[in-house]
C-alpha cells in the first residue's frame, strides 16, 4: 500500500519557462493548462501576497485535469503577526475568500513563517487550534513551514501531531531541515537545485529524492534525512507525498520534477 505522490513547482508564470518548459508560441492564458498535464501539482504562491475571487480559483480548477492538485500559500497578513493566537479571524477570512472552488483539486494549505519568527510553545498553539479541520463540508490539511531554529524541539512536534498538522521538509541552505513526520501527509519542498544542471539536481540526487518520497509514500521515513526526534518511529501507514522543486533561478525547476514524476511511477 502506498499514498499518492504529488510533484511540482511554485505557480505556473515565469518569463524564463517560455521556450525552456513552455512550448514556444504557448499563449500565457494557456500555460496552467499545459503544466498541470505535465506534472501532478503546482504550489500556489501568489495567495500569499493577495486575495484572489472565487472566479480565479474556479478557472484554476477547470483548467486542470482530473488527479491534479493545488497546494494554496496561506495569507502573510495571516502569519505574520505578533501574536499567532489572535488570527483566527484571518484564517476564516481567506479560507472563505474562495480557496473551496477548487474543489476536489485542493491539497495542503501551507501557512509560511518568516524567518525571525521564534517558537512560542502557548502563541503557536493557538494559531494550530485556530485552524479548522473541515470547510465547506470536506476535510482540510493544513502544513507549516517555519524557518528558526527554535522550533527544533521536541514540543513543537508533539503540538503538531496532536492535531495532525504538517511540517515542511524545507531543503534549504539556510533554514533548518526537519524532517520529522507530524501528520497522514508529508510536504516537502526543494530548493537546493541549480540551474546550471539540466534537470536542476544531478541524476544520483534525483534517485535518493524518488527513494525519499517512496519511503514516505509507503508509510516509512527516509533514514538520511535530520529529525529532532531521531527515535520517533511514525505509525506505519500509507501517506500522500507533496514535493515542490522551488530553487533560486527555478528555470530547470519543471524539468526536476517531471524527472523525479517519472522515477516515482
Amino acid at each position: 500500500m502506498s499514498g499518492g505522490i504529488y510533484i511540482g513547482i511554485g505557480g505556473w508564470t515565469f518569463e524564463p519557462w517560455r521556450g525552456v518548459f513552455y512550448p514556444e508560441g504557448l499563449v500565457q492564458a494557456k500555460e496552467l493548462e499545459y503544466a498541470s498535464r505535465q506534472l501532478t501539482s503546482i504550489e500556489i504562491n501568489g495567495t500569499y501576497y493577495g486575495s484572489q475571487s472565487p472566479e480565479t480559483f474556479r478557472k484554476w480548477r477547470d483548467s486542470t485535469p482530473e488527479g491534479f492538485v493545488f497546494s494554496v500559500k496561506g495569507s502573510r497578513f495571516t502569519t505574520n503577526r505578533k501574536v499567532l493566537s489572535e488570527a483566527g479571524e484571518s484564517i476564516t477570512r481567506f479560507i472563505e475568500s474562495g480557496v473551496l472552488e477548487l474543489e476536489d483539486r485542493l491539497g495542503p494549505l501551507l501557512w509560511q513563517f518568516a524567518p525571525t519568527k521564534k517558537f512560542d510553545p502557548s502563541d503557536f498553539a493557538g494559531f494550530l487550534d485556530a485552524l479548522p479541520q473541515k470547510a465547506g463540508g470536506r476535510g482540510l490539511r493544513h502544513v507549516v513551514e517555519v524557518r528558526h531554529d527554535s522550533f527544533r524541539d521536541p514540543e513543537f512536534m508533539a503540538l503538531l501531531r496532536e492535531r495532525n498538522i504538517g511540517l515542511v521538509y524545507a531543503e534549504h541552505f539556510q533554514y533548518p531541515e526537519m524532517a520529522d513526520v507530524t501528520a497522514d501527509f508529508v510536504y516537502a519542498r526543494l530548493q537546493k537545485g541549480s540551474d546550471d544542471i539540466v534537470t536542476a539536481y544531478p541524476e544520483g540526487e534525483l534517485d535518493a529524492w524518488a527513494g525519499r518520497l517512496k519511503a514516505w509514500a509507503g508509510g516509512g521515513q527516509p533514514n538520511d534525512l535530520p529529525r529532532v526526534e531521531r527515535d520517533l518511529v511514525p505509525q506505519p501507514k500509507p501517506r500522500d507525498v507533496f514535493a515542490y522543486v522551488i530553487h533560486e533561478g527555478k528555470v530547470r525547476a519543471p524539468a526536476a520534477a517531471k524527472a523525479l514524476i517519472e522515477r516515482v511511477k
